[in-house]
């Protein structure tokens, strides 16, 4: 029974606060609201697709189905994230660790030599454009380096909360989708969050139009999001799905193939699923050719930078031996 198997699930539970909204919906249940009326009163902790599945798993009576296909999904959704995660994290902590060791060098190695580069000018032997343009960095980086710093933070915190803003994110979409090869990745990820869901909802019974509004927002990108509304507006209208997201240009003609036989032939639901699961497929290759691209590229990158140090370090020593000599 459903009340019973609640009780499991709260005592079982090991985060409190999780714990503790289980417990509220428990009792709300027990008072007589529908199981989606309770999750629904928790929108941090249940999304509007599983309160929408949840829903159509109750008025059509398979219920059990429905909550299988919702853990199927965060499971699917949760395993692409963390594959994400995995393949910056090491580029991310080659850039890390790259400018740490440049700013270490620039500010606290280079002025080591500034009394031997003293020196040098006075004696009239001069110093290299390298060396010049190392100790001018320098100087700069020491004299001025908390305050580059804070405007720093103050310009990445000013960015965010731009970001924020619908004009910030569709900005910031329209820029990501533009990217060499991360924009591909990004606009071949909306495209799949879309079908996924669409899919699963329409599977779940869940009517188009809802299923449309609900697709629309888990996509991540506004103007993915922006032609989906779109396509709901037409087909209020009477007009089929497929033309009007044609139309935007955001999904590829092959999948709009698809979607538009799919259609027809009413078997959107299994063939949006589908899409999902190919084009999933084809991001990991991307991600995988996308990090091993990277990688080298910032190691080279951290390479000139230290390698240009070293040079602006060592290049007035070899001018002064060959002066010498």
């Amino acid at each position: 029974p459903l009340l019973e198997s609640l009780d499991v699930l709260v005592r079982q539970t090991v985060d409190e606060r999780l714990t503790e909204v289980l417990q509220d919906v428990r009792n709300q249940v027990s008072e007589g609201t529908g199981l989606d009326v309770a999750l629904a009163s928790h929108p941090n902790v249940f999304g509007p697709l599983s309160i929408s599945m949840v829903r159509a798993g109750l008025e059509g009576a398979f219920i059990e189905e429905a909550l299988e296909r919702i853990a199927a999904f965060l499971r699917k959704q949760e395993s692409m994230r963390m594959k994400v995660i995995g393949a910056m994290t090491y580029p991310a902590i080659l850039a890390v660790v790259g400018v740490g060791v440049t700013i270490f060098l620039v500010a606290f190695v280079v002025p080591m030599f500034q009394g031997f580069f003293d020196r040098l000018e006075r004696t009239g032997t001069g110093l290299p454009l390298v060396t010049v343009i190392l100790v001018t960095a320098s100087n700069f980086l020491v004299r001025y380096g908390v305050f580059v710093a804070a405007a720093v933070v103050v310009i990445v915190l000013a960015v965010r909360r731009w970001m924020v803003t619908p004009q910030g994110r569709e900005r910031t979409d329209r820029w990501k989708l533009k990217l060499p090869v991360a924009g591909k990745i990004f606009h071949d990820t909306a495209v799949s969050r879309f079908c996924r869901v669409l899919g699963t909802l329409l599977r779940n019974g869940v009517p188009l139009l809802t299923a449309l509004r609900i697709s629309s927002e888990s996509t991540g990108n506004q103007l993915l999001q922006q032609a989906v509304m779109k396509s709901v507006e037409t087909i209020t209208a009477g007009d089929s799905l497929s033309r009007p997201l044609a139309a935007s240009g955001l999904i590829p003609p092959p999948i709009m193939s698809m979607i538009s036989v799919a259609e027809e032939a009413n078997t959107l639901d299994v063939v949006l699923v589908r899409i999902a699961d190919r084009i999933e497929e084809r991001v990991e290759r991307q991600l995988d050719m996308m990090v091993r691209m990277v990688e080298p590229a910032m190691l080279l990158v951290i390479g000139s930078m230290v390698l240009f140090i070293i040079v602006g370090v060592l290049l007035p020593v070899f001018d002064l031996n060959a002066s010498i000599g």
